[in-house]
């Protein structure tokens, strides 16, 4: 996840003037999709057990990618 950019949305808002809605850039729809991706991923593996260095390389190395 990067540092959050300053956004570029646009409010829609109703007739009473209350924010009912925002519209952004779909670059910028896009990045917010994947950073809760990337969070979603994180909170479904936070019981894992961590693995070390030589345990996640052992694989790669089998595997002639290392």
């Amino acid at each position: 996840m990067g540092k959050m950019a300053e956004s570029q949305g646009q409010y829609v808002v109703n007739a009473k003037g209350e924010r009912i809605a925002v519209l952004l850039p779909l670059g910028e729809c896009h990045s917010l999709i994947e950073d809760l991706h990337d969070l979603a991923k994180v909170a479904e593996r936070r019981t894992e057990e961590p693995l070390s260095l030589e345990d996640m390389q052992l694989p790669l190395k089998e595997d002639g990618q290392l």
